[in-house]
């Protein structure tokens, strides 16, 4: 693993014990958050590896929850996140899972309202680093830790040279991008990290491309 600066080695700035166990855990529920749009009203979060054995005494339940709330690294407000959770009516579910994960601190979050439910999957890889590695069923590489873009759209030719120009008109640079698909044919899921916000105006151009099903943004 490649760290950029010493602050990557020493952790972020955090509540709680563990840049792993906490830290990464409340970016992965905050980046939760961003992806499904708003806050949920249910989310069922199931742990793995060291994840499962260790959740409850390194805080990372309540972090988790807490980034669900929209709350940053080093907010006070995380260590009552499960307290402010119930008071907003978000229901809470933890399962504890056997099955063996290719990273030892691999979480699933599952969660929704009345109108809409997702699914992903992320990993806490050290330091407050994270990976988001699955999306509703889409194989991903998603740092959180950048702006990005994640553009669900029909597998036809010509969809990943329209988006690329657009953002190319906008001067947006690409850092990295990844495409993902179940099947031939069907839809693709391309995830896009950029090295700046990207303005509304510039979703609402991709969005109207020909091909292009749903729209996402990860703000830095």
């Amino acid at each position: 693993m490649k760290y950029k600066s010493v602050f990557d080695i020493i952790g972020p700035v955090m509540i709680g014990p563990s840049s792993s166990h906490t830290a990464g855990a409340a970016r992965i529920g905050r980046v939760a958050r961003d992806l499904f749009g708003r806050e949920p009203k249910w989310a069922a979060i199931s742990f793995y590896g060291s994840f499962a054995k260790t959740y409850k005494g390194h805080g990372t339940d309540v972090a988790i929850v807490g980034g669900l709330l929209d709350f940053d690294t080093f907010d006070d407000r995380i260590k009552d996140s499960l307290k402010i959770a119930k008071q907003r009516k978000m229901k809470i579910k933890f399962n504890e899972e056997d099955a063996i994960t290719d990273h030892p601190n691999t979480v699933r979050i599952a969660m929704g309202d009345e109108k809409d439910e997702m699914e992903l999957a992320g990993i806490s890889i050290g330091g407050g680093k994270i990976e988001i590695i699955e999306l509703n069923g889409f194989v991903l590489r998603l740092s959180g830790h950048h702006p990005a873009i994640l553009v669900v759209h029909n597998d036809r030719s010509g969809v990943i040279a329209n988006v690329s120009n657009v953002l190319a008109r906008h001067q947006i640079n690409i850092g990295q991008m990844d495409v993902s698909r179940k099947e031939k044919g069907k839809l693709a899921l391309m995830t896009i990290e950029v090295d700046q916000n990207l303005e509304q105006a510039v979703l609402d151009e991709i969005s109207a491309l020909p091909n292009i099903v749903q729209v996402s943004r990860i703000a830095d």
